[in-house]
C-alpha cells in the first residue's frame, strides 16, 4: 500500500493546518518507529508544498513555525495518547500511529492515525456470507481500527452475494468509527450502555471519511440503544440487546479482540484472521480467563494490604477512579497505597511484597496483567469493585473500561467488614480486620517511613507475636514480621571511624610503590 495513503499525509497535514499547531508531537509505537523519519520527511514535503510563497526568503525552512517532535517508548502502554512526554515539548497536539485504545485525552488534543492493514476482501466477504446462511440471528460486524478502510469494500462485496447468501443485507449490522480526531475532556460521556440520545460526546469532532455515510444512514434509523468499545459505535435497535447478535469480529487475536470477548462474554462470537484469511470459532482461551478473573477476585477478598498502581497519567477520569478505588478500599477495612512506576513489570513490584494484591487502573486494553512471575495477582478497578464491595456477587458481566464504572452509579461506600465471611480459598470463614483509623493514624502512615521506624522499635518479644504476611494489616507490621529487615545500625559504638588515606597517582605505578629497574 502507499506510504502516504497509509500514513495519512495529507490528512494530518490538514489537521495541522486547520487548528492552526505549530508544535506537534509525533507518537509511534516501537513497531512503528522504523518509519519514523520518512513520515516526518513525508509531513514536511506536504507542508512546504501547501505554505509555498513567492516572498520566501532562501534561509527560510517553509514549515510556516511548525515544529515536529517524534516521541518512541512511551512509560505507558503506546496505544494510549503519550500526554506527559508531549508536555516535556510543550506540544499543541499529540499525532498517536498504530493500535489505539481511544481512551479521552485530558489535556491535549490528538489526532489518530490507524493505518491501512491489508484484508482479503474477497475471502472475508465469503466467510462472513457463509456466517449468515447458518446463523438465524442477526450479524454485528466489528472490527480492529486497523481495517476501518476496508469496511466500504467490504460491504460492497456483501451486497453483491446478498441474493445467494443472505435473505436479506438488514442481518448485517456494522460498527463504525465516529471519529478520527479527540478533544481533550474531563467529562465525558464515557457510557456504552444504552442510551435514548443519538448525539455522541465525541459527535462534533472530524468524522471518519469512510463511515461518515453510514453514521448517517443509522441516526435516521429509529435506534434508542447506542454501544461504544475500543473506539467503535453502533446502534441497536429498540428491543434488541448483545445476547441476540452473532459478533463477527475482523482482526487478531490482541488485546482489542481480548476487550470484546470478555466484555460481550454471554454473545456468540466467531473471528475472522485477516493475516491467515481463515474462520476461527475457537473462544475456550478467553473462556479460562474468565475463571481465572474469578479466582482472582476471590483472591483480593482475603488480602488485608492493597496497593494501586497507576498505569496512566493522561486518561481523562484515571485520578477519579483512583481515588474512588481508594475510598471504596478503606470502607473495606483495608490498607491502601498507591504506587505510581510506570509499565508494571514482576521485578518493580517485587519491591512491595507486603502488598497481598494490586488494584490496576488503565485503559481497558492494558489493563489485564497476569503471569506467574508476579508475586501477588492483579485485578482491574471492576475486579476490585466486586471484590471489596460487601454482598456483591458475579453475574457474568464483565468491564473492563474503568470510565464505566465512573458512569454508571457510584460505589457503595458502607463498612461492612463486621462479622465473619466465608473464604473459597481458604475453606472456612475469615474474620474480617477492622482498619479504622483516627486523623493522627492517618496522617502518620502517608509516610512509610515513619510507620516502618516505629515498627523496629518494637520490643522483640512483641515482634514474634506479628502476624505473617496476609495477616499483616499495614506495612509497618509486615516489615516488622520479616526476619531480615535490612542493614542494622551499631547501637553500642557509635563514635566516627577514622578516614584513612589511599593510593595515589596512575595505575601503571602508585606513588610510594616501587619501581622495576631497567636493565
Amino acid at each position: 500500500m502507499d506510504f502516504d495513503s497509509n500514513y495519512e499525509i495529507a490528512t494530518t497535514v490538514d489537521y495541522i493546518l486547520n487548528r492552526g499547531f505549530t508544535r506537534i508531537a509525533l507518537q509511534f509505537p516501537d513497531e512503528l518507529l522504523k518509519d519514523s523519519r520518512r513520515v516526518v520527511r513525508a509531513l514536511k514535503d506536504e507542508l512546504r508544498r501547501r505554505l509555498r510563497s513567492p516572498s520566501e526568503t532562501a534561509r527560510s525552512d517553509g514549515l510556516g513555525g511548525v515544529r515536529l517532535f517524534v516521541m518512541a517508548d512511551t512509560a505507558y502502554g503506546s496505544c494510549c495518547v503519550d500526554e506527559v512526554g508531549a508536555s516535556h515539548v510543550t506540544a499543541d497536539c499529540v499525532v498517536h500511529y498504530g493500535h489505539a485504545c481511544m481512551s479521552p485525552t485530558s489535556t491535549l488534543p490528538a489526532l489518530f492515525i490507524f493505518g491501512k492493514a491489508s484484508v482479503n476482501i474477497d475471502a472475508c466477504a465469503e466467510s462472513l456470507a457463509s456466517c449468515c446462511s447458518t446463523s438465524v440471528m442477526p450479524i454485528l460486524v466489528l472490527f480492529g481500527l486497523e481495517y476501518a478502510h476496508a469496511m466500504q469494500d467490504l460491504k460492497d462485496k456483501l451486497m453483491l452475494r446478498s441474493s445467494h447468501s443472505c435473505d436479506s443485507n438488514s442481518a448485517v449490522h456494522y460498527a463504525y468509527i465516529p471519529c478520527s480526531s479527540m478533544e481533550p475532556s474531563e467529562n465525558v460521556d464515557f457510557d456504552r450502555r444504552p442510551t435514548d440520545s443519538h448525539n455522541s460526546a465525541t459527535d462534533d469532532v472530524t468524522s471518519n471519511g469512510n463511515s461518515e455515510s453510514d453514521h448517517r444512514q443509522m441516526i435516521q434509523a429509529t435506534v434508542n440503544y447506542k454501544y461504544r468499545l475500543g473506539g467503535l459505535t453502533w446502534n441497536l435497535a429498540n428491543g434488541q440487546k448483545m445476547e441476540d447478535y452473532l459478533l463477527f469480529y475482523i482482526g487478531s487475536d490482541n488485546s482489542a479482540f481480548a476487550n470484546v470477548v470478555l466484555t460481550f462474554n454471554s454473545c456468540e462470537l466467531v473471528r475472522y484472521d485477516a493475516v491467515g484469511s481463515c474462520l476461527v470459532k475457537e473462544s475456550t482461551h478467553h473462556k479460562r480467563i474468565l475463571k481465572r478473573r474469578y479466582y482472582l477476585v476471590e483472591k483480593a477478598k482475603d488480602a488485608n494490604i492493597v496497593g494501586i498502581l497507576v498505569g496512566t497519567l493522561g486518561a481523562a477520569g484515571y485520578l477519579h477512579m483512583i481515588h474512588q478505588i481508594k475510598e471504596l478500599i478503606e470502607a473495606a477495612g483495608k490498607k491502601v497505597y498507591t504506587l505510581v512506576m510506570g509499565r508494571p513489570n514482576p521485578a518493580k513490584l517485587a519491591n512491595f511484597p507486603e502488598c497481598d494484591v494490586f488494584v490496576y487502573v488503565s485503559c481497558a486494553q492494558t489493563a489485564l496483567l497476569d503471569s506467574k512471575e508476579f508475586l501477588a495477582p492483579i485485578i482491574t478497578p471492576y475486579e476490585a469493585m466486586l471484590a471489596f464491595t460487601g454482598g456483591s456477587q458475579w453475574t457474568g458481566e464483565y468491564v473492563m473500561d474503568f470510565r464505566d464504572l465512573i458512569a454508571s452509579s457510584s460505589l457503595k461506600l458502607e463498612n461492612t467488614n463486621e462479622g465473619a465471611r466465608f473464604s473459597f480459598l481458604q475453606g472456612g470463614y475469615v474474620e474480617c480486620i477492622n482498619l479504622e483509623e483516627n486523623q493522627e493514624q492517618k496522617e502518620r502512615s502517608l509516610v512509610l517511613a515513619e510507620a516502618t521506624k516505629l515498627a523496629l522499635s518494637l520490643d522483640k518479644n512483641c515482634t514474634d507475636s506479628i502476624l505473617f504476611k496476609g495477616a499483616a494489616t499495614t506495612g509497618a507490621e509486615f516489615l516488622a514480621a520479616r526476619t531480615y529487615q535490612g542493614l542494622d545500625m551499631p547501637i553500642e559504638n557509635n563514635s566516627p571511624q577514622p578516614f584513612l588515606i589511599g593510593r595515589t597517582g596512575k595505575a601503571s605505578g602508585y606513588e610510594r610503590e616501587g619501581r622495576k629497574k631497567e636493565t
